[in-house]
């Protein structure tokens, strides 16, 4: 593959970005970017957080209009001035940050651009049929009538992908759509590709997980800081040379490091239910120890994430930590206690989106950081930055507001403000989603460090590969209820996912008083 401009191209492709430029203030997010897209193919869109992929989806659906160059759609210049101008020209889009009302329903979300009407009322039934069968369409069974606020981040992008594909369009943006999801409903999503493609859809998708580029895509193109770099077939690469070509360097991929020697317990949770979330869970962490906790979409993970970091008020059970019972009401206890949480939904739940980088990423130590009440700037400004270094966070500054920065980006400034609090118990919800490949190494490098140095980490994660390589032990989660543990020894993609579907059965983990005994 060669870096050329454009690729060697069938006569029509569907799309052509020719000399693509944008900019905001303070970085030039695409730069003459050009190439084709072909008709019918699932088009991989590569490259670092950063690197321009998503603003360039979100200029071929009409989210953002090009600062030069032009878009072709059917041999035709494209003039969309919003997405509603990008659906009628045929092109929808699957964000990876998802776009929803939160406060209207399932149903109201999916039929918003057409609501069904009878006369000048709307017809309720009709938009909830029409939901309905939307759903269907990707397998979800939910009530179209609640609020979109109430569903899971994997639920809600399973919502988009049901809208996007439902659409009629002739061209999909898939903007990182398995990063909420599970292997599981991933591999639902992935029927669902072939399904649109058989009907002569287009699709060029966005992603970092690189087993989806080479199983689902024909062509590849790799941007890297806003420039075009390579086109081409996905067949004639391998995998380390496409990632070279999206970071520019070598990277050791999947290999698995040998953890440390668990020490003394740092966290206990006994008898942990929630009412309609999960029950009777039993879960411990130890020093030097990554304790992986799987599940499908919906069995309970993050809820028990959120129930010992003090999210949840309704939650029961005991919780100790360093052998001492503990009361955890609210998040600000678990801070004390030395405990922080990377959540799943980092822009619902572990940003203020208008503040900058500096100001998220200090705002549970600034007591450490002030004398006589006052902030000392230097000494926080070099925290930062050695944090933003550290994670190779790209922004303008470190007081650009995150708003502005990639869903990766955003990713690295949630870990930085933990890493930067210096946390004993680190709660990893999901840590890696929309991260690149580059940076998904360095913050698996980084667990394994932490560990190393005595931390107890949980990782809740859906990619089978991440909990493999990193968990001492994995804990399985099915309809909120612990199922089974696997030891590193034993924890196989094949033995995980039997777990967690319940296609076999794994003896149940001993209770949490044997559990004492044996690890003493």
């Amino acid at each position: 593959m060669t870096s050329a401009s454009v690729a060697a191209a069938a006569p029509h492709p569907i799309v052509r970005f020719d000399r693509v430029s944008k900019r905001f203030p303070g970085v030039a997010a695409l730069t003459d970017v050009s190439f084709d897209v072909q008709r019918g193919s699932c088009h991989a869109l590569c490259g670092e957080n950063g690197a321009g992929k998503s603003t360039l989806g979100r200029i071929l659906a009409g989210v953002y209009r090009p600062d030069g160059g032009r878009v072709l759609l059917d041999g035709r210049e494209a003039h969309f001035r919003s997405p509603r101008d990008g659906r009628q020209g045929g092109v929808a889009i699957v964000h990876q940050e998802l776009a929803f009302c939160p406060n209207l329903s399932v149903a109201e979300n999916l039929c918003l651009s057409s609501l069904p009407r009878r006369g000048p009322v709307l017809d309720v039934q009709a938009m909830r049929r029409r939901a309905q069968a939307m759903l269907e369409t990707v397998g979800l069974v939910l009530d179209v009538r609640q609020p979109i606020s109430r569903l899971t981040p994997g639920q809600r992008q399973l919502v988009q992908i049901a809208e996007a594909t439902a659409s009629g369009a002739r061209v999909i943006i898939f903007d990182e759509p398995t990063s909420s999801l599970g292997e599981h409903e991933a591999a639902q999503l992935y029927a669902l590709i072939a399904k649109v493609r058989a009907q002569g859809v287009t699709c060029l998708y966005v992603s970092h997980r690189l087993r989806e580029i080479f199983r689902l895509c024909d062509t590849v193109t790799v941007l890297r800081d806003g420039r075009h770099v390579a086109t081409g077939q996905v067949s004639a690469l391998g995998e380390r040379e496409l990632v070279q070509m999206m970071i520019g360097r070598d990277l050791d991929l999947g290999a698995r490091a040998a953890l440390p020697r668990p020490g003394p317990e740092r966290l206990r949770a006994e008898g942990l239910s929630s009412p309609g979330r999960f029950r009777d869970v039993h879960l411990s962490l130890h020093a030097g120890e990554v304790v992986g906790l799987a599940g499908l979409v919906g069995a309970g993970r993050s809820e028990v994430a959120h129930a010992l970091f003090g999210l949840d008020p309704d939650a029961t059970g005991r919780i100790s930590v360093d052998g001492a019972p503990v009361a955890v009401r609210a998040p600000a206890d678990a801070l004390r206690l030395g405990m922080g949480l990377v959540p799943e939904d980092r822009q619902k739940q572990g940003l203020v989106l208008i503040l900058g980088g500096r100001a998220n990423t200090t705002l549970p130590i600034l007591d450490r950081l002030a004398r006589f009440t006052w902030v000392r700037r230097r000494v926080e400004a070099a925290l930062v930055i050695e944090e933003f270094v550290r994670l190779r966070v790209r922004a303008p500054h470190i007081d650009f507001p995150v708003v502005g920065l990639s869903g990766g980006n955003q990713q690295k400034v949630v870990l930085a403000r933990w890493l930067a609090a210096r946390c004993g118990i680190l709660i990893l919800d999901e840590p890696t989603r929309g991260v690149d490949v580059g940076a998904k190494a360095e913050i698996h490098s980084l667990v394994e460090q932490l560990a190393a140095r005595g931390s107890a980490v949980l990782l809740v994660s859906s990619e089978l590969p991440e909990l493999l390589a990193l968990s001492t032990r994995i804990v399985v989660l099915r309809g909120g209820r612990v199922v089974g543990e696997l030891a590193r020894a034993e924890a196989t993609e094949e033995a995980v996912a039997r777990l967690m579907t319940g296609v076999q059965e794994h003896p149940q983990p001993a209770a949490a008083p044997a559990l004492a005994e044996a690890r003493g």
